[in-house]
Order: structure tokens, then sequence, then C-alpha cells
């Protein structure tokens, strides 16, 4: 399944701490989800760059939202919660545009493995994470944000 519509993108995903952080989605499939954050002193950790927990934050984000989409276009269903988030700073910024890019490793029917990069405007890998996902059913009145659709 791929959400090409950038309203629908907007209105389903890019909100809450995605939002606050700044993540601008640019593509979301069940095979990809890539987006940029515009660093800036707001993601600062004491000593002027950018905090870890801000990678962390978005490689989570980007691999929930993969997960979740793959849920949908298997017909499995449900969605994704991180279980565990492995992230390396690779290389400190303190400014400037970074580009978040989250793909499967394995999909399953209980669990998830994602892999996600984060490279800086030169291309420069600044954090790398593996994010393992455990699929759940949707809470109860919950309705996916997205139609479900066959793979």
């Amino acid at each position: 399944m791929s959400v090409d519509n950038e309203e629908l993108i907007k209105d389903t995903f890019g909100r809450g701490f995605d939002a606050a952080l700044g993540l601008e989605l640019t593509d979301v499939t069940a095979d990809l989800v890539a987006g940029t954050v515009d660093m800036s002193a707001k993601h600062h950790q004491p000593f002027g760059i950018v905090h870890g927990g801000v990678y962390c934050a978005l490689a989570e984000g980007t691999a929930s939202i993969g997960g979740f989409t793959w849920l949908q276009a298997s017909g499995i269903g449900g969605t994704a919660v991180g279980v565990n988030n492995n992230t390396d700073f690779l290389r400190s910024i303190s400014t400037g545009t970074v580009a978040v890019e989250a793909t499967p490793v394995h999909r399953g029917r209980r669990q998830q493995l994602w892999r996600v990069s984060m490279t800086d405007a030169d291309g420069r890998l600044v954090a790398t994470s593996q994010v393992r996902l455990q699929n759940i059913e949707l809470p109860e009145g919950v309705e996916p944000p997205v139609p479900a659709t066959g793979a």
C-alpha cells in the first residue's frame, strides 16, 4: 500500500510527538518511510548539539509508521508498537536538514524489525537504528487511520 496523498500523510501520521520534532514525511509505503527534519536549537542537548533522544524518537516514529502501513497492506491488520530501539550516534550536528529513511529487515505475524538511517545534508550518516516492533490489535473502538487494502 502506498500513501501518496500529501494531505492524508499529514493528517494521519504528521501529528503528535513526530510533529513536535518537526518530522515532515515525504514517502509512506509498506516498504519505505522517508522524511526530513530541520534541526535547530529546540533539538539540542545542553552542549549545543542535537540530543540523541531526537534520533531515537525519529527511528521509533518512522519504523512504527512503516510497520502499521505494512500490517494494513498485508491484511494482518492491527498496529505496531516499539519494543526495542537500538540507536548509534555517529556524527554530531547542531543545525541542518536530516533525512530519515526506515526500511524493513524482517516482517512477521508477531514482530517486525526495521532499520533506520539518518543522514545530514551532505549525505553523511549521523545516526543509525534498528527498531523491533510488536504487532498488536488496535484498541477496541479505534479504526485504522488509512483504508486497509490487500497486498
